[in-house]
């Protein structure tokens, strides 16, 4: 196994370790409470991936109010933009005017996804195409990798 494919499969461990950690706006401790973004700023930050940085303070509800690519400018500072993702990368869905909801990829075919989602009250791991918001209507969603040569 490369290099790539170890860290792709620490990211996934780590993520999965958060499944079962409910969902709280800002928060980002593990079994206690995290929301989406911290997720991803946790599981990266904390294997040593991305430079350490915490976006944090932000309105639970800034997405519904305002264009600005807000999540999206944190995740392009270190990501690379891609067509189909591999286990370990990041997928954005688009809520409200921006794309505002992140997850941790964990396995390609089909897109199976670590994610701390609102409506579920919880961490949870799940098939894309089985979670209704997240594919209808027809949802725009963005791939990215820390992997630059992909």
């Amino acid at each position: 196994m490369n290099t790539d494919d170890c860290q792709r499969a620490r990211i996934v461990a780590e993520a999965r370790r958060w499944i079962g950690t409910p969902y709280h706006s800002c928060a980002d401790i593990l079994g206690a409470g995290v929301d989406c973004g911290m997720l991803l700023v946790r599981v990266y930050v904390d294997l040593g991936l991305v430079p350490p940085f915490d976006p944090r303070p932000y309105p639970e509800d800034w997405h519904l109010h305002r264009s600005a690519e807000r999540y999206l400018g944190f995740i392009v500072k270190t990501c690379k933009e891609i067509a189909a993702p591999r286990s370990g990368d990041i997928v954005v869905f688009k809520y409200g005017r921006c794309f505002s909801h992140g997850a941790i990829v964990t396995e390609e075919n089909p897109i199976t996804i670590v994610h701390a989602f609102q409506p579920y009250g919880v961490v949870f791991e799940e098939e894309v195409r089985r979670n209704a918001q997240l594919v209808e209507p027809k949802r725009p969603r963005r791939y990215f990798s820390l992997w630059k040569g992909e």
